[in-house]
């Protein structure tokens, strides 16, 4: 609730005609910041120089979260999450129909371009918090020049906005400038949101997406195995979007952070690949189930086949090779806080066995 003293003199034409008159003892109005009707009383006449009056305006200012990539494995999360507490909110995304869910249980919809600043702009007005990312775009033929531009149409919207806090999606590794694919774009992006004007940002910096382990049931169906860049034995923070998704709702239903922060997200264990594959092997019927390593220019090739650029393969080649040497790693020790819920094990039953069967799933 807010409490705040509104002055008026002689009628004016920018007065509200229901504000005119000092008379009324109480009356309803709607209030342009909060957008709600709220409660004015008037104090007499006579307690104040004639012919002036002031107004006593009480009214209930309520916070209002703006979801970017709301139809998104994380942020249609949260999205749900804020509407399960009864908050505010307003989603965007590229696709009004795939937003219609949201407004059906009650919140603004806007189908926007991240690219088009006015409109993100017009998106975060009135907004306390913010989820921000850089949607993903696997057949840009220059994928940081396409990060570049959307963290810097998102800063500046954020800066117009007057936006306070945000709640952005990163990831294990942006902590180093570069070597790492595309996690150098979101450090830019960490460096850049650091100079918004007023801005207090949390960035979440995730671990490895359980994810990404969909993009082999190609490779299994086709092949009777699991492939990849990545070093069979390296130890990864496998963590579920949902659980990444819940950790930026709770951060905003709080809006505690103060200044820049980084909070890393680890999930509940390292998972090595060859651990993912027995898992899976398991749970597929396929007991055997082996995970083999590749050189680049062979996954390269293969990425190309599913329609993702020659220059994105070739960042998530880079950021493998980070990752199997330790260049890229988290760097908080292992703790409650970093620590998600979800297990590898379950995701394999709620999400990867039903995809793997054809059913529709979502994350």
């Amino acid at each position: 609730m807010i409490r705040g003293w509104a002055w008026f003199g002689t009628r004016t034409r920018d007065t509200p005609k229901r504000l005119r008159s000092p008379r009324k003892r109480a009356l309803k109005c709607r209030c342009s910041r909060a957008g709600r009707l709220a409660d004015v009383t008037t104090i007499p006449r006579g307690a104040v120089p004639a012919p002036s009056c002031i107004l006593f305006v009480q009214y209930s200012e309520e916070t209002m979260y703006v979801i970017l990539g709301a139809t998104g494995n994380t942020g249609s999360v949260v999205a749900r999450k804020l509407l399960d507490k009864g908050k505010r909110v307003r989603v965007v995304g590229r696709d009004n129909k795939k937003l219609a869910p949201f407004v059906t249980r009650g919140a603004d919809a806007l189908a926007a371009d991240v690219l088009d600043t006015d409109a993100l702009s017009r998106a975060f007005a009135g907004a306390q918090g913010v989820y921000a990312l850089i949607p993903p775009d696997m057949s840009s033929p220059d994928f940081r020049a396409h990060q570049a531009r959307v963290t810097e149409s998102i800063a500046k919207a954020l800066e117009k906005g007057g936006v306070a806090h945000a709640v952005a999606l990163s990831s294990v590794g942006a902590d180093q400038p570069d070597k790492t694919g595309p996690v150098a774009g979101l450090h830019k992006m960490e460096l850049r949101l650091a100079q918004v004007r007023g801005l207090n940002a949390l960035h979440l910096r995730a671990g490895y997406f359980m994810e990404n382990t969909l993009a082999q049931i190609g490779v299994i169906r086709n092949f009777g195995m699991m492939a990849g860049p990545v070093r069979a034995d390296v130890p990864l923070p496998m963590i579920a979007t949902r659980d990444i998704g819940a950790a930026a709702a709770e951060a905003l239903l709080r809006l505690d952070f103060k200044g820049q922060q980084t909070q890393e997200l680890l999930g509940p264990r390292e998972v090595t690949y060859a651990e993912a594959a027995k898992m899976i092997g398991t749970a597929t019927g396929k007991p055997d189930l082996a995970y083999m390593q590749l050189p680049d220019e062979q996954v390269i090739e293969a990425m190309k086949g599913m329609g993702i650029s020659r220059n994105m393969a070739q960042l998530l080649c880079e950021m493998s090779a980070a990752i199997n040497s330790g260049y890229m790693k988290p760097r908080e020790p292992r703790s409650e806080k970093n620590t998600t819920a979800t297990t590898f094990e379950t995701f394999v039953r709620e999400l990867f066995l039903p995809a793997y069967r054809g059913q529709a799933t979502s994350a």
